[in-house]
């Protein structure tokens, strides 16, 4: 797969001054943050944009794993504040406060439920809104010197885009409510101990792991992946009961797949399979 022929079909993104940035190879779709200069703090502009890219790796078929990374120090820290308070001061309430609505739940809800495997490469700090959105990715590669801050009640905030919903699924209730009531930087070694973290790795060790790992999914079993991926979310919203149906659902869909077909006929000829995503 090359880049010519993979890209989704989404805004133009490959300019230095764009806010998102987006890359497709080998099926692993790597979408940056790319603002620097405030830490990749979202603004209206990089939202909505975020939003098509997303969106837009999420429909594509070619794109069998997706990255979210940041650039510079900071993975995300969340909503602009600057321009926060200039929406504050102008009195444009339609902006401030149907965000939520418009940009983050529409991005999250790309992340935490596209059919396809999704790998945060936290390169620093996620804080706020940028905290949610790590967490709604499968997994988080963080460096040794990334953490997480859970930063909505100390601008006088409840929590947004999925906090509520991931962050007690990863550590528990009664920790969740701790980090959010008294938001402060959670290391990256304490992320791992946490449940917050899968691997932590040195900085310059973060895109060879991170490389390795979008890979591997990539070249698995797609179908099958985003079955799980169903499953384990189903299952924490709803009965054992259901679950099992929804299980016995999924297992019917991807025991019709050809990489299913693949695999099986490979481990009778004991050979390593190879999976299309089909």
């Amino acid at each position: 797969m090359t880049d010519s022929t993979s890209q989704p079909p989404a805004p133009p993104v490959g300019g230095v001054c764009e806010p998102v940035l987006l890359a497709v190879a080998d099926g692993v779709a790597t979408v940056t943050l790319n603002r620097p200069d405030a830490l990749n703090s979202l603004d209206i502009a990089t939202k909505e944009l975020l939003r098509e890219v997303v969106q837009a790796v999420a429909a594509d078929d070619a794109v069998r794993c997706v990255v979210l990374t940041g650039t510079g120090r900071g993975f995300c820290v969340g909503q602009d504040l600057k321009e926060h308070i200039e929406l504050l001061r102008s009195g444009s309430s339609d902006e401030l406060f149907t965000t939520v609505e418009r940009h983050y739940n529409p991005i999250v809800s790309a992340l935490a439920t596209m059919p396809k495997p999704v790998i945060a490469a936290v390169n620093g700090v996620a804080a706020g809104a940028g905290a949610s959105l790590a967490l709604a990715c499968d997994m988080r590669v963080l460096t040794d010197t990334a953490g997480f801050n859970f930063a909505f009640a100390g601008v006088a905030l409840s929590c947004d885009t999925g906090a509520s919903y991931h962050l007690p699924r990863l550590v528990g209730q009664a920790k969740a409510l701790e980090l959010l009531y008294f938001p402060r930087t959670i290391s990256a070694e304490e992320s791992l101990s946490l449940g917050l973290a899968n691997q932590v790795v040195p900085a310059a060790d973060l895109g060879s792991t991170v490389t390795a790992l979008a890979g591997q999914l990539a070249a698995g079993p797609t179908v099958a992946f985003a079955s799980i991926r169903n499953a384990v979310a189903y299952s924490s919203q709803h009965s054992f009961a259901d679950a099992l149906l929804n299980e016995a659902e999924l297992m019917n869909r991807t025991g019709a797949t050809e990489d299913h077909a693949a695999a099986v006929a490979a481990f009778v000829a004991k050979e390593r399979p190879i999976f299309t995503g089909r």
